[in-house]
């Protein structure tokens, strides 16, 4: 008799609230001018496009561009991040390991790397930038 109460009270601790079929969102309703992530290394467009789909979510799906001369700071990370490049040019880096990136290129950056990024050459970097959100 103890047992049920036990498995009623563990599922109900476990379940989660219904996600909708979907969330679509409009990258002009979340986009603002603001200086990068991770030092404020000159100035970036945000898009913040998880921030705007209703809960549950469990991935941050964000675009940012950053302007000529901008950089996010190497800061560490507690998940594994995708970095990918829709247009422009930068240098990542991982670890003390630095690579080029430019239009239709990816960097997958694993968990309790210190990463950044900059922006190079003479347009601006856009990026998609992809990761777990903490449970």
């Amino acid at each position: 008799m103890i047992l049920l109460p036990l498995l009623l009270a563990a599922a109900a601790a476990t379940s989660t609230t219904a996600a909708p079929p979907m969330a679509v969102i409009d990258e002009k309703d979340v986009a603002r001018e603001e200086p990068t992530p991770h030092g404020k290394i000159g100035m970036s467009t945000a898009y913040r496009i998880s921030d705007a789909v209703p809960q549950p979510r469990r991935m941050e799906f964000r675009k940012r561009i950053l302007h000529v001369g901008s950089a996010i700071g190497l800061h560490p990370i507690a998940h594994d991040e995708v970095y990918y490049v829709l247009s422009g040019a930068g240098d990542v880096s991982s670890d003390g390991e630095t690579r080029k990136l430019t239009s239709g290129m990816a960097a997958y950056l694993y968990d309790g790397a210190v990463v950044g990024i900059k922006q190079t050459g003479t347009e601006p970097l856009a990026l998609i930038i992809s990761y777990p959100v903490k449970e």
